[in-house]
């Protein structure tokens, strides 16, 4: 019997197939391991807070909820054809692409378990996250090897109630799967309230050292922010990122001030900030003063904190005091050029 002819359509649904195939089967590994790192953090990143959604998880979900029916419906499609056309099984480029499949497959679970081997005989510390991962890459690689060597063998032809048995469970698995997302990391506005919240203690870190870098070159605190504010040094005040509206500032002493901000939620649980780029330069942060209780009817009715940058959700104060032997005041005279 002669082979049968490969067409146009039948070489470009298969190519669809392996494409939407591999790229849907590598972001969703991708997507379940951002899930693993969310919910075992790393002691080197756990106490910062990370958006999800800038995190490469938005792309992950939006390219499974596009390419995953993409994928089965093409799959539909050229089973129908060899429904009608048993001989078309015999294409060379659907054979190619299981052939390559089940290699790349194969090929991955094996070196999945070779390297979770080789960390255990090399002494690595072996993670719940580590294992978590090679196991999602491993039972992933598993489940399309299986498929796709029952599909050269023809056992879905044989059992097509089968194959749409397995259709829906894959299918429910991928949803299952993107919508598991929203109650590990949150939903996206949730995730924007805590990015807003840390570029609002961002912020503050700024309004501190601009304050600080005043008081060390005047000797006294400014009585409004406006005063900080030097269009010919760059020197800016940044307002809240939702609202536009001016943070609060209010001076408690001749070294000593308040800055307060209305956030969306309460600070996550362990939660640190990063120090603002600012507090690097010529002068470090204000020294925090001694922890006091919180105060329920603090400056502007937020809450008084003066240990750390943790906060609750509404209007929050933190109460700073510059340290002159840290901080000392800095001099400046005029340099006359020499003369020649």
């Amino acid at each position: 019997m002669d082979k049968p002819k490969t067409t146009p359509k039948d070489f470009f649904l298969w190519a669809g197939v392996v494409a939407a195939l591999y790229v849907s089967v590598f972001n969703y590994i991708a997507l379940v391991w951002d899930y693993i790192n969310y919910a075992f953090p790393t002691p080197t990143t756990a106490t910062y807070y990370v958006d999800p959604y800038q995190n490469g998880i938005s792309w992950e979900m939006a390219t499974l909820i596009v390419l995953s029916p993409v994928c089965f419906g093409l799959l539909l499609l050229i089973r129908r054809d060899i429904v009608r056309d048993p001989v078309r099984r015999e294409l060379w480029v659907r054979r190619w692409a299981l052939f390559l499949t089940l290699f790349i497959a194969g090929a991955t679970a094996v070196v999945d378990l070779i390297y979770v081997l080789y960390a255990f005989l090399n002494g690595t510390d072996v993670t719940a996250q580590f294992l978590l991962k090679a196991l999602v890459v491993l039972l992933v690689a598993a489940m399309v090897f299986m498929h796709f060597i029952a599909d050269l063998w023809n056992y879905w032809e044989q059992y097509p109630r089968r194959n749409r048995s397995v259709v829906v469970a894959v299918g429910a698995l991928v949803l299952v799967t993107i919508v598991a997302g929203f109650f590990i990391v949150g939903t996206p506005q949730q995730a924007r309230t805590y990015r807003q919240d840390a570029q609002r203690v961002s912020d503050l870190q700024t309004i501190q050292y601009q304050i600080t870098n005043y008081w060390q070159h005047t000797q006294t605190l400014p009585t409004t922010l406006a005063e900080v504010r030097d269009p010919l040094s760059g020197v800016t005040i940044p307002v809240d990122p939702a609202t536009g509206a001016p943070y609060v500032y209010q001076a408690m002493g001749a070294t000593s001030f308040k800055i307060c901000a209305t956030f969306g939620a309460v600070s996550q649980q362990g939660q640190t900030y990063p120090n603002s780029p600012y507090s690097l330069q010529s002068a470090p942060i204000a020294q925090p003063t001694a922890t006091v209780p919180a105060e329920p009817a603090g400056l502007g009715g937020g809450a008084e904190l003066t240990d750390t940058w943790q906060h609750a959700a509404g209007e929050v104060c933190f109460a700073r005091t510059i340290n002159p032997k840290l901080y000392p005041p800095i001099t400046t005279q005029a340099a006359m050029p020499a003369g020649k």
